[in-house]
């Protein structure tokens, strides 16, 4: 196999987290006077880093924005987490790859206490060896970021031999930093366009379609 390492995010490619964060955000705006009822609009939140997704889509300050990621996590902490569904498919492709012998990691913006504490809920966690996700604080959130300290902690040095999946341009651009090949998923929160324009080297429409392009490249 050319892989014999993968990266996956989180939200949108390993589990459906849409009721739990648009929840979260609408309960972080009404401390600002903000009722958005529209839980559509919010979806864009998935994927960039929070406080990324309050400058950009709210035109708060830099500060505002971290404050609004404070008040996100009052409702997440407790009960957004766990407003959360594990995608058709997902066990099964994480016991296929994981029984071929390929290394698994996670590789999310969202903090690593978080990403674990949902790993764990569905059960899946002892599929990774190693969680990665931001620091709480904020220092370490950008995905590039994130991913540079996966492949530190999971001490991981060929990135010839690594592939990054997910459902944002995030995902995808985070990997070509890397210079890693990407699979970007369809059943998440990006678009076929998105995917394509940031270059992912892959598209899959469904999980066991990530596992077929990992197990079968390079043969």
């Amino acid at each position: 196999m050319k892989y014999t390492t993968v990266l996956f995010d989180l939200d949108g490619t390993l589990t459906d987290p849409g009721e739990g964060i648009t929840n979260s955000v609408m309960h972080s705006l009404k401390y600002y006077g903000i009722e958005e009822t529209d839980r559509a609009k919010l979806y864009k939140f998935i994927g960039p880093p929070l406080w990324e997704s309050y400058e950009v889509f709210y035109g708060f300050s830099h500060e505002k924005a971290i404050e609004a990621v404070e008040h996100y996590r009052e409702y997440y902490r407790v009960k957004g987490i766990y407003e959360n569904l594990l995608y058709d498919g997902v066990k099964d492709m994480l016991a296929a790859l994981y029984n071929k012998g390929v290394k698994i990691l996670v590789a999310t913006s969202k903090p690593e206490t978080f990403a674990k504490i949902i790993l764990d809920y569905f059960d899946i966690a002892k599929y990774f060896t190693f969680i990665g996700g931001a620091a709480m604080d904020g220092s370490r959130v950008n995905k590039d970021d994130v991913i540079r300290y996966t492949l530190e902690m999971a001490e991981v040095t060929d990135v010839k031999s690594c592939v990054m999946v997910g459902d944002r341009l995030h995902d995808i651009l985070g990997a070509k930093a890397h210079s890693m090949d990407s699979i970007g998923v369809l059943y998440g929160y990006g678009s076929l366009d998105e995917l394509k324009n940031a270059g992912a080297d892959f598209i899959a429409a469904a999980p066991m379609d990530v596992c077929d392009i990992i197990l079968k490249e390079g043969k």
